[in-house]
């Protein structure tokens, strides 16, 4: 039977130039075409019924959204996003269909398997080292990485608890739940596996006042952050597509 060609990409950032970067990362460092993979911007229109044997896999986008804040202090846009992602992952993990949820989908993916999230181990913009697991070191999707690597993070809010069913693919001292997969075929990360340095540096001007760095520390993360490598975290998104394309 021939394989499914086509990707489906999650997205819900209002802002168009970091939702059009977002979307041209994740091209790049896929591999994939426009034609391959198809974006779906939740903030601008309501899930569309998805059949999962349309796609060879689902990638979820990172989020402006904090799923922590009082439910009366969310937008109606909000809670219906959330509300229509958790609904999908339902029959996603009902059925271990491929899925790869980036940043969000440690506060989508694990809330809804049970983990506890927090602001605990929250991480302001920065690129710390992550280093892989026994289990990290053998799961397909780090094919080729090498054992310990630097990517770039920022949010408000990650896993507390990791539900035991779920296993622990990548850690970080400041942030102990980097990469972790649920089932065989459900991924999700805390690092964004798409950013280089432009489209890190469109996100630190863009969100200057969003509470994920103080603003009086902007140069100091911009130096922090510039001249890290992280390009072998761009593997991660090959390695999803080889897999189940």
């Amino acid at each position: 039977m021939e394989k499914k060609a086509q990707f489906l990409l999650i997205g819900s950032r209002p802002q168009e130039d970091i939702a059009q970067s977002e979307y041209e990362k994740f091209l790049e460092y896929s591999g994939l075409t426009p034609h391959e993979l198809i974006r779906l911007r939740l903030e601008q229109e309501p899930m569309p019924a998805i059949d999962l044997d349309e796609w060879a896999g689902i990638i979820l986008c990172g989020s402006p959204f904090d799923s922590l804040i009082p439910e009366d202090e969310k937008s109606d846009v909000q809670k219906r996003i959330e509300r229509e992602i958790f609904e999908l992952l339902d029959v996603v993990i009902a059925r271990d269909h491929p899925f790869l949820g980036v940043c969000y989908g440690v506060g989508t993916v694990l809330a809804h398997q049970g983990g506890v999230i927090s602001h605990k181990y929250a991480e302001e913009i920065s690129a710390p080292r992550l280093t892989l697991t026994d289990a990290g070191r053998k799961d397909p999707i780090t094919r080729d990485m090498p054992s310990s690597f630097n990517a770039y993070v920022g949010h408000k809010e990650a896993c507390e608890v990791l539900p035991p069913h779920a296993t622990l693919l990548a850690t970080a001292e400041a942030c102990p739940v980097q990469l972790f997969k649920v089932g065989d075929n459900v991924y999700g990360t805390q690092f964004h596996p798409e950013l280089d340095w432009p489209a890190l540096y469109l996100r630190i001007i863009a969100y200057a006042q969003a509470g994920y760095y103080a603003p009086d520390d902007q140069q100091r993360i911009i130096d922090s952050c510039e001249a890290v490598d992280v390009t072998p975290v761009h593997r991660l998104l090959r390695n999803f597509v080889e897999l189940y394309s």
